[in-house]
């Protein structure tokens, strides 16, 4: 285990710990709201029977909500904290949830072209190279099969709502393909009971489009803001109105050419 991953693993016991908002199962979910938080666009079709990796993806969330479709899905994540929120909440909803505790960058644990679908929650950001990450992918997806993954927005990586100057939010890092920005929490997130910082890596948009294009995923949608409330009305400064001006997240989604 290399140092990227001993920091992320040892940083997601906190959050779990700390019952930090980004670690909360989803407990309450029907089918019906399955389906509209996971493909509201029906991108995917039915995932009934379909299998499914929730890459790098623990906490209980994406694996309940797809299997609550029908879906055979299976978990890897470094935290074995968060995967114990996927066992227990396949175990309290009487779910069929395998989890696997390791990391993105090494899915030797699963055998070629196992999966139709990858999904990959935010978690992109927290390794330095992505193109590590969809080679493995590539591999263990199968043709034709679709890899849905969401990144932090590169061009903002380490702006927050904090950094509104009174006109505008400031960017100031360099655009530099993995460079490291150390970015702290705000207090809602952990309640201010997590004080290490998130260490994540700004992955260019040059490096994701390429690196999913020689990969062998052609890119079939994007969506902007993922999550988010925009509220450009909202006071400036607060969480509403930055996702208005500055839109966090991306989600590309693919599919694996033959």
């Amino acid at each position: 285990m290399d140092e990227v991953a001993s920091y992320n693993r040892k940083r997601w016991r906190r959050l779990v710990e700390a019952n930090a908002v980004y670690t909360r199962p989803a407990l309450d979910l029907d089918p019906a709201d399955a389906r509209r938080w996971l493909d509201p666009d029906g991108r995917l079709g039915s995932v009934e029977r379909k299998a499914v990796l929730v890459l790098a993806g623990g906490g209980g969330r994406q694996s309940v909500a797809f299997a609550l479709l029908g879906a055979r899905v299976t978990v890897l994540d470094l935290s074995k904290e968060q995967l114990e929120q996927d066992r227990t909440v396949a175990a309290q909803r009487g779910l069929e949830i395998a989890t696997v505790e390791g990391d993105m960058r090494d899915l030797s644990a699963f055998d070629a072209a196992s999966f139709d679908i990858v999904w990959q929650p935010y978690s992109l950001n927290f390794v330095p190279d992505s193109a590590a990450v969809f080679r493995e992918v590539a591999r263990v997806v199968r043709s034709g099969g679709n890899y849905c993954v969401q990144i932090a927005n590169p061009y903002f990586v380490g702006v927050g709502e904090r950094d509104f100057n009174g006109t505008g939010y400031v960017v100031t890092l360099p655009y530099v393909q993995g460079a490291l920005v150390e970015i702290t929490d705000p207090a809602w997130v952990a309640r201010g009971r997590v004080t290490e910082p998130s260490r994540e890596y700004r992955q260019t948009m040059e490096a994701v489009i390429n690196g999913l294009v020689e990969g062998g995923f052609r890119i079939a949608h994007v969506d902007e803001g993922v999550d988010a409330n925009p509220d450009p009305n909202a006071t400036p400064g607060s969480w509403d109105h930055f996702n208005a001006i500055v839109p966090p997240w991306l989600s590309f989604w693919t599919v694996r050419d033959p």
